[in-house]
């Protein structure tokens, strides 16, 4: 089956100002496929939901609704007040399916169907207050810095919007309890040594214009955007991995689009080896407490 015999009103404009369609957030998912299947893969997944594309209402839905492909896969999670039958990524149907139901971005959990209270990464969401991305740069760089110290490899990219994720694959053990832990303590330590710089204040009020360092994407049924995820954004950007080498405060988010996606994606894979570098969380924490 063609893309676009898997939609519906395939010609339907996602993006106004730039004339994008659904059929071409549809062939941008199927194309990049083989490098975002390996974060999809018995992942558990949110699903925002925005029929009338990036102008228009959004919604999250977390139950898999009606409509998915019969090999869509669910798994049923347990909240403290709630249980929810959430979608498992992984399949190419799933998620052209997932994009003829209106979803733009994909909402990962940081850990697999298989393992649901136990991430296989941490995730840092460097939000600058400033909007700009030379701030989440500068930030990035310090937070690269102070991982390297505790003796973990991290792997940067693009949110998509202003900001910049900075991921740490790890072994499989430490539940969301651990590892949301280890990312507050860690990034105290970091916002107590750059004081000017970096902050931990969740208030927006009280950053004073510095660089908010987000832990909480580490919580249990917490999401965060997939690498290689188009964003509800002008010019249609996508989630880019970076090497830190390339991470510099030049680097236009939004150059990263549904318009130049191929180029982009020309060279080789920034994150090549991300899933061969798991890394011990404890030994992590160890090493942050002797800090």
């Amino acid at each position: 089956m063609s893309v676009a015999t898997a939609l519906t009103h395939p010609e339907k404009i996602f993006w106004p100002a730039e004339g994008y369609t659904k059929l071409d957030l549809a062939r941008y998912y199927d194309t990049v496929y083989s490098r975002l299947q390996p974060f999809l893969r018995n992942r558990l997944l949110a699903l925002e939901r925005c029929p009338d594309g990036m102008r228009g209402q959004c919604f999250f839905q977390k139950e898999a609704p009606p409509g998915l492909p019969d090999s869509t896969s669910t798994k049923l999670i347990h909240h403290a007040t709630h249980s929810v039958h959430y979608v498992v990524g992984g399949s190419r149907e799933t998620q052209m399916a997932m994009v003829n139901l209106g979803c733009i971005a994909v909402h990962i959990w940081g850990s697999r169907a298989d393992h649901p209270h136990q991430p296989d990464w941490v995730v840092f969401d460097i939000d600058p207050t400033s909007g700009e991305f030379s701030d989440a740069v500068k930030a990035g760089i310090l937070v690269k810095a102070g991982l390297d110290a505790i003796g973990l490899t991290s792997f940067p990219k693009t949110s998509g919007s202003r900001g910049l994720h900075v991921f740490v694959p790890i072994q499989i053990g430490p539940d969301y309890d651990e590892v949301l832990s280890l990312a507050e303590e860690f990034g105290r330590r970091l916002a107590a040594g750059h004081p000017d710089t970096l902050t931990v204040e969740q208030r927006i009020k009280a950053r004073g214009g510095r660089v908010y360092l987000d832990p909480f994407r580490n919580a249990f049924g917490a999401t965060v955007v997939a690498p290689y995820s188009v964003r509800r954004r002008e010019k249609a950007p996508f989630s880019m991995p970076l090497r830190w080498a390339d991470v510099a405060p030049s680097v236009i988010p939004s150059n990263f689009n549904l318009g130049n996606f191929e180029q982009c994606l020309a060279g080789p894979d920034p994150w090549r080896g991300f899933f061969d570098s798991r890394q011990s969380l404890r030994a992590a924490a160890k090493a942050l407490n002797r800090i």
